[in-house]
């Protein structure tokens, strides 16, 4: 009896598979090898067992990033898919523009983050004349005005409303999916029984979206932990340590300083992290999952 293995199908997939081996699984396996190395990127290394992830619990910069990781990641979650689900509900409304204004709110999700820090740092000018400092003057609010990227206190908070700017409307999406998949007839019998509209979206409509809050919330959190490009474009970490996540540090450390070994470590405990954090919030999110029957 022929293998199930040597059926056609699966020789279809082998060309497939060796490329994901290639390209995926091989550097994720050198990488977690050289987590345990002092490898500097070119010539010879030696094992140093833990070394690399006691020095990273040592390392204030390392330590830094890592609480601004966890506040970036939380004002994202929060503040980005509250406002996502506002907008979805706006735009979810029986008004005339609304699919102009779904492709305007969505629209600076399509845009390269790069581009988006470049263009926010025009915004952030430190300029008392231009940007959004040139704005605040204009309408009689001078004394708000910032070097938003340049102060420690602001720098972390500037890139989490650059971020938010960027993926708000993409979490509109996924809400207004949502919503288009509540039944009309559960709205009406609601509204029959004497229902308000804040009591018809408490009790109707929030636990049906919990599918696309789920989506949502995990969505987000990975991008925040793992948040590089616009950290890295508009404040390069800076100043000091105010922005530093953990991205950034894993990138300097083997980009700028070649000790490979501490950031592949620095890599691995970061997609660890990532790993289980997702793990535990798809353990809560699925639980209040509502089935339509």
């Amino acid at each position: 009896m022929r293998s199930r293995f040597l059926l056609p199908p699966w020789w279809f997939a082998v060309p497939a598979l060796l490329v994901y081996a290639l390209v995926v699984l091989y550097p994720s396996g050198a990488g977690i090898v050289y987590a345990f190395t002092d490898w500097s990127g070119i010539g010879d290394f030696s094992f140093v067992g833990l070394h690399n992830f006691t020095q990273l619990w040592s390392d204030d910069a390392a330590r830094g990033s890592l609480l601004n990781t966890m506040l970036l990641t939380i004002a994202i979650v929060l503040v980005q898919n509250g406002i996502g689900l506002l907008l979805a509900l706006g735009v979810h409304a029986r008004i005339r523009s609304r699919a102009l204004l779904r492709v305007i709110f969505f629209a600076p999700a399509v845009v390269s983050p790069v581009m988006v820090a470049f263009l926010w740092k025009y915004v952030y000018n430190p300029e008392p004349d231009a940007g959004l400092n040139g704005i605040l003057g204009a309408v009689g609010l001078g004394g708000w005005r910032h070097d938003w990227l340049g102060d420690p206190d602001l720098a972390l908070w500037s890139v989490a409303f650059m971020v938010v700017w960027q993926f708000a409307g993409y979490s509109m999406v996924i809400f207004l999916a949502g919503l288009e998949s509540v039944p009309d007839n559960l709205h009406e019998a609601a509204a029959i029984d004497g229902a308000g509209r804040w009591q018809r979206f408490r009790h109707v409509t929030w636990p049906l979206l919990a599918p696309a809050v789920t989506v949502n919330v995990m969505l987000s959190t990975i991008g925040g932990l793992k948040l590089f490009d616009q950290v890295y474009a508009a404040t390069g970490g800076g100043p000091g340590y105010a922005s530093e996540t953990l991205s950034t540090v894993l990138y300097k450390q083997a980009f700028v300083f070649g000790n490979y070994g501490y950031s592949t470590a620095i890599a691995l405990v970061l997609a660890l992290f990532v790993a289980a954090v997702s793990l535990v919030q798809i353990h809560f999110l699925r639980g209040r999952e509502v089935t339509i029957t």
